[in-house]
């Protein structure tokens, strides 16, 4: 390796260990004398260095396909890392010395102006002297890439709200680099290279976090011959302590939606490259580089949570999915963390908003799935260990139900058999021959959620500002109904059955608070923090009202004549209600309204339904024990609950399956005519006489299996369907108004089997 490759001195060069070769090296250029060094060279240096600093790094991926352990690298946890740095203090007098200070930047004087005018120069004249020498200079050390784009050379810029670091300059300098000549950008990765292996003792300084900073957002890594780099990057910045990733995450969401949104992508799509590259031998091998897939979460967690802590948010949380996960064993995965935590050892798990809704729902499927067998099996071997007869219904939670008392009988059903909430789910309607292949069960929930649901029942209220359902105040000596309410929720995801249940998003956060019922009975549950937005959420009318009264600038005392009491009305009893001890006899004045409103906030979401709540949550978690709700936000437990109301009936004909038809037939293109010709609300009615429910499920109406199946029977008689199956039968109807006439009345008046 020749010695200007890494730009180091005699003594650095006498401390690199020797140079070794693989049998067909990865490189990054072609020519035989190549500007920076070959992937073994670079691994072994750092490698090298990173023994003798002492410095922590990323934990090593677990369950990722094809992974050979050849040893497991320290943890990026902070603490392990704390122990490995020794504090001056702890050194005996001898050997204590001061810390060199800070080296003082250069000034450098280059404006974004003067650096577009030298590239413009270029382009036109063909000479890249000046724009080279910039390049070079620039990235060969974290001291000279703060000179370059700290706007003020020695500024401490010590603060999460300003990196100091001018935006405008990198965004020129970056936006030219790939149109330069291919020997600048090798420059760039050479100097970078050179920064990375620089030695550092103690932590990192604000001029380190901003180099990082400026590095990670560098344009060149997209492409996989820079990957080695890359991932050597993001490894020094997984390792950084958490008060400097506090840092970073306040400086990364100051950066445009566009350029965050593309560095986003990129490591995406590094973490799925290297799962499955598109040339095996591009990449270091496995074994090698078993650091680079957790080292990139990590710091794509960075940039989540600079995401969450944006109001409103850069980008969808659902953009950080990384769709390739759905391809690994991810119950592996799920196995990993369940048995080690967030230790070093790595799990996907450890950072869930990586984890799509599709893998998350096949996660609590399987679990459910485990859970329902081990229950099967616990009841079977009971019974032959007494040496009774066995009954197959054993194996199941068998509910039976007069339609006339579905809600007191199916109260009565699931207190009897609580023991059996985990079996799968059988329902007979009392006086019907249907045989439960799942339509049933789908028209249970559905007939149920509706009852439960209308106002007259007086459970639930609902909330025409927010088009929502809300739990009624009123207090009873008994909330076992409430219990049922989250009973069948939980029974739903359990079941894998959609609801059409219009609660606010809150009610779904409260319901992971905590995500895992506590051992403590007396822990209170489902008290979530409760914010403005929340309540506006839910009754925006009440909290437009509240906001007037923070910005009021007016005499608040006399304006309002308000005191920390609140009225509400229960059954058409208005009561009064302290939101503090002697709350009646408190002013609301401008110094303490901040409180007012938070206290009564909490009062409406939290303390005035606890009890109403608190059934519901243990309702559902009496179900869904699963460790698998940890990993779930609460927008995607809204999804696993009642799928999408958004249907998308060009992606159900693309994915439907013919049986008796073909694509081409008079009756399949009258059907599909008529179908996306239908309002909403028919097509909705559609889906449920199709399938028993008209949400769609968690990866979209292609997931559906949707037949359509011919029947040979006279024209006159009406579709059929098999909701079990998914399946509708249709006679050969011969024109669009025949079909649309059945059709119609078909799904109109699909409740029940009518059977006698």
């Amino acid at each position: 390796m020749d010695g200007e490759h890494f730009a180091l001195s005699g003594m650095e060069r006498d401390k690199l260990p020797p140079i070794y070769s693989t049998s067909s090296p990865v490189v990054l250029g072609r020519e035989a004398k190549q500007p920076f060094p070959s992937l073994g060279s670079f691994i072994s240096t750092l490698s090298h260095r990173r023994e003798m600093g002492g410095r922590g790094s990323a934990g090593t991926l677990t369950g990722a396909p094809g992974l050979r352990h050849r040893r497991e690298l320290p943890p990026i946890c902070s603490d392990v890392r704390q122990k490995q740095r020794i504090s001056i203090d702890t050194l005996p007098p001898e050997v204590r010395a001061p810390f060199p200070c800070d080296p003082v930047i250069p000034l450098r004087t280059k404006t974004t102006k003067d650096f577009l005018e030298d590239v413009e120069r270029a382009v036109q004249m063909g000479d890249w002297r000046e724009v080279r020498d910039f390049y070079l200079t620039t990235f060969n050390s974290f001291l000279e890439i703060n000179a370059a784009f700290k706007r003020e050379a020695n500024g401490s810029f010590n603060t999460i709200e300003d990196s100091g670091v001018n935006s405008k300059f990198v965004n020129a300098v970056y936006d030219a680099l790939l149109r330069t000549p291919q020997d600048i950008q090798k420059s760039v990765l050479k100097g970078i290279i050179n920064s990375l292996l620089r030695e550092w003792k103690g932590p990192r300084t604000k001029d380190d976090l901003r180099a990082y900073f400026i590095l990670v957002q560098n344009p060149q890594y997209s492409s996989t011959s820079t990957y080695v780099i890359y991932a050597h990057l993001l490894r020094q910045i997984a390792a950084l302590s958490e008060a400097d990733h506090h840092f970073l995450v306040h400086w990364l969401k100051k950066i445009s939606a566009r350029r965050f949104r593309q560095l986003v992508e990129r490591l995406l799509q590094f973490i799925s490259t290297r799962l499955f590259p598109a040339e095996p031998d591009e990449l270091p091998p496995l074994a090698k580089s078993n650091w680079w897939i957790p080292s990139a979460t990590k710091v794509l967690a960075l940039f989540n949570a600079a995401n969450s802590v944006s109001s409103p948010p850069i980008m969808p949380f659902t953009e950080f999915y990384n769709i390739t996960l759905e391809h690994i064993d991810f119950m592996e995965q799920y196995r990993t963390w369940q048995s080690h935590g967030n230790s070093s050892r790595f799990s996907f798990c450890q950072f869930p908003f990586i984890l799509s809704t599709v893998v998350k729902k096949a996660i609590i499927q399987r679990d459910s799935e485990q859970q329902m067998i081990s229950e099967a099996r616990h009841s079977l071997v009971s019974k032959v260990s007494r040496r009774q007869r066995v009954d197959m219904n054993l194996l199941f939670l068998n509910i039976k139900v007069r339609r006339s008392q579905l809600l007191s009988d199916s109260l009565d059903e699931l207190t009897r058999k609580r023991c059996d909430l985990k079996k799968k789910l059988r329902v007979t309607f009392v006086g019907e021959a249907g045989l439960d292949m799942g339509g049933l069960t789908k028209e249970w929930f559905l007939l149920l959620v509706r009852q439960i649901f209308h106002t007259d029942y007086g459970m639930f209220t609902y909330l025409k500002d927010s088009c929502c359902h809300w739990f009624s105040s009123w207090k009873c000596d008994n909330y076992s109904e409430f219990q049922l309410v989250g009973t069948l929720m939980g029974l739903a995801v359990y079941n894998s059955i959609a609801l059409d249940i219009h609660f606010p998003l809150y009610c779904y956060r409260k319901l992971l608070t905590p995500p895992t019922v506590p051992c403590d009975q007396n822990t209170p549950v489902g008290m979530a923090t409760a914010t403005l937005e929340d309540l506006m959420q839910i009754m925006p009318e009440l909290a437009h009202g509240l906001e007037e009264l923070l910005n009021y600038e007016g005499n608040v005392e006399e304006d309002f004549y308000l005191t920390f009491q609140i009225f509400q009305e229960e059954l058409g009893v208005v009561r009064s209600y302290n939101l503090k001890p002697g709350g009646d006899r408190i002013t609301i004045t401008k110094h303490n309204r901040k409180e007012y409103v938070q206290l009564y906030i909490d009062f409406l979401l939290n303390k005035s339904i606890y009890k109403q709540f608190a059934a519901f949550y243990h309702g559902f978690h009496s179900v869904c024990a699963s460790d698998a709700l940890m990993l779930l936000r609460p927008e995607e437990v809204e999804m696993l609950v009642c799928g999408s109301p958004d249907l998308d009936m060009s992606s159900l004909q693309k994915a439907a399956q013919y049986e008796g038809f073909g694509k081409t037939d008079t009756t399949i293109r009258c059907f599909w005519d008529v179908v996306m010709s239908f309002p909403l609300e028919l097509q909705k009615k559609l889906l449920h006489f199709t399938t028993g429910s008209d949400r769609v499920p968690v990866g979209g109406l292609a997931d559906l299996n949707f037949k359509i199946s011919k029947i040979e029977v006279p024209t006159d008689w009406l579709p059929i369907s098999h909701t079990c199956f998914n399946q509708i039968c249709l006679p050969p109807y011969r024109n669009r108004k025949e079909l649309k006439h059945k059709l119609t009345i078909a799904i109109s008046n699909a409740e029940g089997f009518g059977l006698e």
